[in-house]
């Protein structure tokens, strides 16, 4: 017994390594391919040798994987980053030990199926909760190996999750059927179909992405020259070491570098998230920030600058205006976390973000937590430990130039979600931006991985995106996601480029997730299956 638990943790940790080094280390979103093929060896052993508390050893595989590859959230929150790692891994558990519970009452393929369903629609169902923290989505392995998925324009992440689940079982099968001996007693022709199936399951997404990679064409309905500004401020010390002042004069002096005297086409310049903090949008004429940009864009007839800052409404009421708002004097000050459009006179147009940061940003449930938050800042002194920012129920475009192209501008955390990209096409983008601040989480795989998710919204909107961090990576990527140019981490200096102009919407954009769907669909059908097993006696 002491041997087969140390094999099922050598088998559960190489689980946890295949399934990390994708998200670490550049081209190796193959080893998704075969990652939990040790998991369900270390599973059928451990069922064969009648071990109990096994589900420890899924546990460790997850725990590990998760705390592998977003230890990182701890820079930025200690606690945050714990539960955020614990609470994944456990959910990913549940699943697992629901599968197992299948396996008992189901017979054949139907556990597996069940698995592959349940996964998907956990990860579909991660995109909306309120404590949703998708960053671990299995399609995303693939983010620094984009020409192996050009069909997530079809198919969104998802389809690359689906096919990561898809091979391991079939691998997995194989492995069953030689070690079986069923694989003896197959006749020829059986074994051949078994090896071609397992070829194409294995070869013909990378061939057909090979393909779509080769034959697509940049679509262009135009261009428009965008110059990417990377201030590179430390967030922890930002305010400490500069005043907002400061921090506009370095910034407008590295775009005044990378202007020309005059500009023979309009010019977009593109700043970090929450670059300013000083923007009330009840009084934005009493913002220096607004005024001091407006100065510097009506000496540089033809740009308009997009930037991110945190902003305000504040509201002289009785009554709040939202649950969310907070006492200000004698009314009421509401917190978002926006990007604007400048431009030299009118009003700046404005987007507020909709996926907030949890804790961090937004707080969940808020009829329960906001009035405990209350309770413990007025009685022990220790509230607003968490944010009460307040995003958009619906997404809206900001516009560029005379000729006012609507662009989309994916703020921060927005990024990492595909199918709530697709409305900024929806509504009408025809390139994309993103605005972020990766700073928080120091010099870690964090914002690598954030970086690379913007290369799959590119492949799934077919989009050109232009992407400003304040600290890096700030990149030019194409509709194929890959990287036309890119700065380095920690540098400051502009990144002048071109993004072409797309009205044509992909597959993906105009269904929306259908793989998530359907397999949502499935994983209540079987799950209603188990149900009726588990009370109903045969």
């Amino acid at each position: 017994m002491r041997r087969t638990r140390i094999l099922l943790w050598l088998l559960s940790a190489l689980s946890a390594v295949l399934l990390s080094l994708p998200w670490l280390v550049p081209h190796t979103g193959v080893l998704a391919l075969v990652a939990f093929v040790p998991l369900l060896i270390a599973d059928a052993v451990a069922e064969q040798c009648k071990v109990r508390a096994f589900w420890i050893f899924p546990f460790f595989t997850f725990l590990a994987w998760n705390a592998a590859t977003t230890f990182w959230v701890c820079n930025a929150t200690v606690g945050g980053g714990i539960f955020a790692i614990v609470a994944n891994a456990v959910q990913m558990l549940l699943i697992w030990l629901l599968f197992r519970l299948a396996r008992k009452k189901m017979g054949g393929a139907l556990p597996y199926i069940f698995l592959v369903a349940m996964w998907l629609a956990f990860e579909r169902r991660y995109f909306d909760v309120d404590f949703s923290w998708p960053w671990l989505t299995l399609g995303g392995a693939f983010a620094r190996s984009t020409r192996l998925v050009q069909w997530y324009e079809y198919t969104g992440t998802l389809g690359g999750s689906l096919w990561i689940w898809v091979v391991n079982l079939t691998v997995y099968g194989l492995l069953v059927a030689v070690c079986d001996r069923h694989w003896e007693r197959w006749r020829g022709f059986a074994r051949f179909c078994a090896l071609l199936g397992a070829v194409l399951v294995v070869a013909g997404p990378m061939v057909g992405s090979k393909l779509i990679y080769d034959s697509y064409e940049e679509r262009s309905e135009g261009t428009v020259d965008v110059v990417i500004g990377q201030p590179n401020f430390d967030p922890y010390q930002k305010f400490q070491s500069l005043t907002q002042a400061q921090q506009n004069a370095i910034l407008l002096e590295e775009f005044s570098r990378a202007l020309p005297d005059s500009l023979q086409r309009p010019v977009m310049l593109l700043a970090p998230e929450t670059f300013t903090g000083d923007i009330v949008l009840t009084a934005p004429e009493e913002s220096a920030t607004q005024r001091t940009f407006r100065q510097f864009l009506a000496a540089h007839p033809g740009a308009e600058m997009l930037f991110g800052a945190s902003t305000y409404d504040i509201y002289d009421t009785h009554a709040a205006p939202s649950i969310l708002s907070r006492p200000y004097g004698s009314g009421w000050i509401v917190s978002h976390n926006s990007a604007l459009m400048a431009r030299p006179e009118g009003p700046f147009e404005h987007y507020h973000k909709s996926k907030l940061v949890i804790g961090v940003e937004m707080t969940p449930w808020p009829k329960i937590f906001v009035p405990l938050d209350d309770w413990l800042s007025a009685k022990m002194g220790v509230g607003g430990l968490m944010g009460r920012s307040v995003g958009q129920d619906h997404i809206s475009l900001l516009h560029f130039g005379p000729d006012r192209i609507p662009v989309g501008c994916a703020v921060c955390y927005e990024s990492i979600y595909p199918e709530f990209c697709t409305g900024y096409v929806k509504a009408g983008a025809r390139f994309m931006t993103i605005i972020t601040n990766d700073a928080w989480w120091g010099d870690t795989a964090g914002y690598r991985q954030h970086f690379s998710y913007a290369r799959l919204r590119a492949i799934e909107l077919r989009r050109d995106i232009a992407r400003c961090g304040n600290t890096g990576i700030s990149a030019f990527i194409d509709q194929r996601g890959e990287i036309v140019s890119r700065t380095d981490w920690w540098t400051r200096g502009t990144l002048a480029g071109q993004v072409n102009l797309n009205s044509a919407e992909t597959l993906f954009v105009r269904h929306g997730d259908l793989v998530g769907r359907v397999c949502t669909l499935m994983f209540l059908l079987l799950a209603a299956l188990l149900v009726v097993r588990l009370f109903v006696r045969r």
